[in-house]
């Protein structure tokens, strides 16, 4: 039976399986809205760890770019995507490109980086005519639910992130980098302790070991904080697999994860992670003119398969330092 959560004084709508929605009347003047009501849709992000608001109109770029400035403190630039976006302006960006009929999988954004958003924002100009929403899952419950002996064995050793940047595949360093200059991408990665090396044919290896479970740095509470399932070589679709296996080789896929002393992760692992993930997803179609706030940190979220144009804005903020969140593995910047 639907209930509602009165946090803050707004009447946030809970039902089981549904992320917390929050109906808005406020189509004339979404931006306004959102500096009114900054503090409050803050506070139920920070009691439910999501908020879907409805209502709100957003019928523009320019529009869901306000909002979004309205709602945070100053949006973050992001460095060291895995898949292209469209910068639509500062700090707002597409939703990464994917192909439309394989998901994303769980993950928090950039949890591979030694900074990181703690809150993501997104906006929905476009719903897709079938599937394509944005699930999340509370992360304490899925860390709770993995098998202790995995926990602890990730805790001890963390997780390996390894990416080959090239011009073929996936994004390139120069895009992932924000420059082409080699000098300006080996400073970064120093100062992000992450390993890097030259390929004989101008492309780029890196790998970068982070911690699998963090606290939040407000609650303390334990999340599973990675992206260790998304990914992974075995979450994607098997016949582009095989494809990047034969072209590049096991060691030159556009990304892969790995147990943190390098060991490789077997394909039933990651099935497990996803079971786990999907069985704590909840999630509600888009509808134009959404807006959505997730704490990054406590909580994963995923793209879904669809069908029919979709367009999803992004945005990013509120940057959290993994230094600040009780990292279970030492890392170094150099």
């Amino acid at each position: 039976m639907p209930r509602s959560s009165s946090t803050s004084a707004l009447d946030v709508g809970l039902q089981p399986g549904k992320p917390p929605i929050l109906r808005a009347d406020a189509a004339d003047d979404a931006p306004s809205w959102a500096a009114e009501h900054r503090h409050a849709l803050r506070a139920v992000v920070a009691e439910h760890g999501s908020v879907l608001v409805r209502g709100l109109g957003l019928r523009d770029p320019a529009t869901i770019s306000a909002v979004f400035r309205r709602l945070t403190a100053g949006l973050i630039t992001e460095k060291e995507a895995f898949a292209p976006r469209r910068a639509y302006s500062d700090g707002v960006y597409s939703s990464s490109k994917w192909p439309p009929n394989q998901p994303m999988c769980m993950h928090h954004e950039l949890s591979y980086r030694l900074e990181f958003p703690g809150l993501m924002l997104f906006a929905c100009l476009i719903a897709p005519t079938d599937g394509g929403a944005t699930g999340v899952a509370d992360s304490p419950a899925v860390l709770d639910a993995l098998p202790t002996e995995l926990t602890e064995r990730f805790e001890r050793e963390g997780w390996l992130l390894t990416r080959s940047y090239n011009d073929e595949i996936g994004t390139s360093f120069a895009e992932a980098f924000g420059t082409a200059d080699r000098g300006t991408v080996e400073d970064y990665c120093r100062a992000g302790a992450i390993e890097f090396e030259w390929q004989s044919d101008g492309g780029l290896h890196t790998r970068q070991r982070r911690s699998a479970v963090v606290r939040h740095p407000v609650t303390g509470r334990r999340s599973w904080f990675n992206q260790i399932a998304f990914l992974n070589e075995w979450t994607m679709n098997r016949e582009v697999h095989e494809y990047l296996i034969d072209v590049y080789g096991p060691d030159g896929l556009p990304f892969n994860t790995r147990f943190g002393n390098g060991a490789p992760i077997d394909e039933n692992l990651v099935e497990l992670l996803n079971q786990v993930y999907e069985t704590h997803t909840v999630r509600e179609p888009w509808q134009a003119g959404d807006l959505m706030l997730v704490d990054n940190i406590r909580t994963a979220h995923s793209r879904e398969p669809f069908e029919g144009p979709r367009e999803v804005l992004v945005a990013m903020a509120d940057a959290v330092r993994l230094a600040d969140c009780s990292p279970t593995v030492e890392v170094t910047a150099r």
